[in-house]
């Protein structure tokens, strides 16, 4: 990094890693081996988590090679929790944790987005693989027509933090068009507030792909909120708004009063 040499004021202070705020969660749904290699040095100091999208890990080449890549730069990876699905709506759970830990994975999602499970069940699942994995989980329905109600969304979030997940997801998929947003990529402001008001925010990781979603949950929450489902080449524009440096955010960090002066 250049920060010896651009000596900038009043830019917010970034946790060092590891750490448990301000946390970016990268999604890589394919990258060659050239490609997470390239993606590793320049953004290694940036990126907390590495999600290999929904189920692109059954059909991606060098998976072991690219994992232990991933691993040695200090990401936390998993895979998506389609796979996850994929495997518990079969009933070959037993097999998933086989692939977990063939991988030499340590952190895994559990979501139901695409299937439906007794929300029991589900934290049964959390608490079963909390005793061997750090678990992040994943609340919200990739159906666009399936709207949860703020105090379901609340319910199931409370549930799966007492059931032993680390961080719990709120769900938007890659194209940021359902759970917490609209069709139209718009937040649902008012669902994020009750959520907040009940849930601590450290323990939420916001998918926010769009870049005009990242402007929204940064100006209101801050340069660490955790933000996910990150496209590799919007990382490095990611953290410019998190410090200001973008002019989306320019003004949000700044002490008016010592502006020119």
């Amino acid at each position: 990094m250049n920060n010896d040499i651009f000596k900038l004021t009043q830019l917010p202070e970034r946790p060092v890693q590891p750490r448990e705020n301000g946390l970016t969660m990268v999604m890589d749904k394919g990258l060659s081996i050239r490609e997470s290699l390239d993606l590793i040095e320049h953004g290694s100091h940036l990126i907390d988590l590495l999600k290999l999208g929904f189920g692109t890990s059954y059909v991606t080449p060098k998976l072991k090679e690219k994992i232990a890549h991933y691993k040695k730069a200090g990401f936390k990876v998993y895979f998506g929790g389609t796979l996850f699905e994929a495997y518990a709506i079969r009933n070959q759970f037993d097999d998933y944790r086989r692939v977990l830990d063939y991988y030499g994975v340590d952190h895994v999602e559990v979501s139901d987005g695409s299937m439906e499970i007794e929300h029991d069940k589900k934290c049964e699942f959390i608490r079963t693989l909390a005793k061997d994995y750090t678990v992040i989980s994943e609340v919200g329905s990739k159906d666009a027509e399936k709207i949860i109600p703020p105090y379901e969304w609340i319910d199931m979030m409370e549930k799966e933090i007492q059931a032993g997940v680390w961080k719990v997801i709120a769900e938007a998929r890659e194209s940021g068009t359902v759970g917490v947003f609209r069709g139209s990529g718009e937040v649902r402001s008012g669902l994020v507030a009750e959520i907040i008001r009940k849930i601590p925010l450290e323990k939420i990781i916001w998918e926010a792909p769009q870049k005009a979603q990242q402007v929204w949950f940064i100006k209101l929450y801050g340069a660490n909120i955790n933000l996910g489902n990150i496209a590799p080449s919007e990382l490095i524009a990611l953290e410019t708004l998190r410090l200001g440096l973008r002019g989306d955010s320019f003004d949000f960090f700044l002490d008016k009063s010592l502006i020119n002066k």
